[in-house]
């Protein structure tokens, strides 16, 4: 049970999604941004402030958003990313970190060469998240820490429920309860662990807001593409219509993310 399959990923092609939307990603990432912001407040209060400490991991670094504000909090910083064309928008940030094409379960790096890990909203696309988190754990030193986020089961669940009024399918990724997180955690070794849900609305005008938003982070994948003998547009148009009963009172939208906010310490 240690290293259980949660979902099938075929990961050549989750690198080539996100590579292909790395030139907009940024543009799109309101709510990845919004989550990251507030992971590197919790990285203060765990004491790894604004000042040189250790070595540093930006584990799923994407476009390197957060890299020049990790990288005054430590001697060497290291952005990691399964992407090639994510990378490659990193580099651009000028950072000075070193970036690396890397899986996150099987690190390249050494054991115990890392003093703290960041890593936002990158750890839900591991098939196997017990191997990912005991990766985390061999190369932390003692008393490293991690602060990450994740997505947690009922995520975009107004968008699941309205494409099932549509063809009886979900369309919309898996991801672990908060029990299933805590016990791939326990199961790499770390006690004690900070795990703080979070359930964050976004609002919309419309319905093709938020779809272009998911596409244009690459994430197009939770909208099954299989035919279901109706046309795209027409598909589109019902969805459309099963997703108003999510229509607030203020007019718009919503859509809603459940967020685990988490620290790990390696004792």
């Amino acid at each position: 049970m240690l290293h259980e399959r949660f979902q099938a990923v075929d990961k050549t092609l989750l690198a080539r999604r996100f590579g292909a939307a790395a030139r907009h990603y940024d543009a799109h990432a309101r709510f990845q941004q919004e989550v990251g912001q507030a992971l590197l407040g919790r990285m203060s209060e765990g004491g790894i402030a604004e000042e040189l400490r250790g070595q540093g991991l930006d584990l799923g670094c994407g476009t390197g958003f957060f890299l020049p504000q990790l990288a005054s909090r430590c001697n060497g910083l290291t952005g990691l990313d399964l992407a090639p064309g994510m990378l490659a928008q990193a580099a651009l940030r000028g950072s000075g970190a070193r970036l690396v094409c890397g899986d996150a379960e099987a690190l390249p790096f050494a054991d115990q060469s890392l003093d703290w890990v960041f890593s936002s909203l990158a750890l839900q696309w591991c098939e196997r998240p017990a191997q990912a988190f005991a990766e985390l754990h061999r190369v932390l030193r003692p008393g490293g820490q991690i602060f990450f986020s994740t997505l947690l089961a009922g995520s975009l669940w107004q968008l699941r429920e309205a494409w099932r009024a549509v063809d009886g399918r979900a369309h919309v990724n898996r991801f672990l309860t908060l029990p299933r997180l805590l016990q791939a955690v326990d199961a790499a070794g770390f006690t004690a662990p900070e795990l703080c849900p979070v359930t964050w609305s976004l609002a919309y005008p419309e319905i093709g807001g938020l779809l272009r938003d998911l596409k244009g982070i690459g994430a197009s994948q939770v909208n099954d593409a299989r035919n279901t003998g109706l046309g795209h547009r027409q598909r589109l148009v019902r969805l459309g219509e099963a997703y108003e009963r999510y229509r607030q009172p203020d007019g718009l939208l919503a859509a809603t993310y459940e967020v685990c906010l988490g620290r790990l310490v390696r004792r």
